[in-house]
């Protein structure tokens, strides 16, 4: 294979790359988000600087992926912080974990998605929208919202208040021998938002302490209300926010 075409590949291997080119349309793309209050001392521990965090409540989402471009069907659960980098309002994401190769791939390699491999469910289970983490073969979440009980009528704030802030991702990279290739926060913007529905009802949140899973280490203080989506969207590529290899002295 000649240079100009290994320089045209979309991703490793050679042979049968892992994830094509982007950008990369979501249909049917549905969402659990389960907003709690925790404890902000944690919050300032889990964020990166020169993150600030934005007030003491983040989330535990669970998304049922069937339609992704390049990626097929998978699930994912992650925790999120709403947080500040300046005057861009943003939310970071800590923890995040798929059950299919090729989005852990490319969402590792591309922007930084902090992306491990679980068994994360979404389903309805009679009248309770629940959401399941397994990690290493031990339940660690459990998400549960009454299924569909208020109809969110205005869409357009939701789609502002959910997309308009900035996604953000810790992208660490390691060269040949060990060392920092890339270190970079990483924005990303989602495009072509449309909600096809969303609800909200009561919701609730257990964590269990879980070693390589410790999504605990923001524990639940206070439940907030839940919300349930479905979106079609478009993932495009991002955007290099912050620098910390720049940031070195001699550099």
């Amino acid at each position: 294979m000649t240079p100009d075409l290994i320089r045209a590949l979309p991703s490793m291997p050679l042979a049968a790359p892992t994830f094509p080119r982007g950008p990369y349309r979501f249909t049917g793309r549905e969402y659990l988000i389960l907003r709690y209050r925790t404890d902000l001392d944690a919050i300032r521990h889990a964020l990166p600087e020169p993150l600030e965090p934005e007030g003491d409540t983040v989330s535990v989402q669970w998304l049922n992926l069937p339609d992704g471009t390049g990626f097929g069907a998978y699930a994912a659960t992650l925790q999120a912080i709403p947080c500040r980098l300046g005057a861009l309002a943003c939310t970071f994401l800590t923890q995040m974990y798929v059950d299919n190769a090729p989005p852990l791939a490319a969402g590792r390699e591309i922007w930084g998605y902090p992306m491990k491999y679980g068994q994360p469910q979404l389903a309805v289970a009679s009248d309770t929208l629940t959401g399941t983490l397994d990690y290493a073969g031990q339940r660690v979440a459990t998400g549960t919202m009454s299924f569909k009980h208020h109809t969110v009528a205005d869409l357009d704030e939701l789609t502002s208040s959910l997309f308009g802030r900035t996604q953000v991702n810790l992208k660490l990279i390691p060269d040949v021998d060990g060392r920092p290739a890339i270190a970079q926060l990483v924005g990303i913007d989602f495009a072509d938002i449309r909600i096809r529905g969303a609800w909200r009802s009561a919701g609730r949140l257990d964590l269990i302490p879980a070693v390589n899973a410790p999504l605990a280490d923001l524990p639940v203080l206070a439940m907030g209300e839940a919300l349930h989506l479905v979106t079609d969207l478009t993932l495009p590529y991002g955007r290099v926010l912050h620098d910390y290899l720049a940031e070195q002295p001699g550099t």
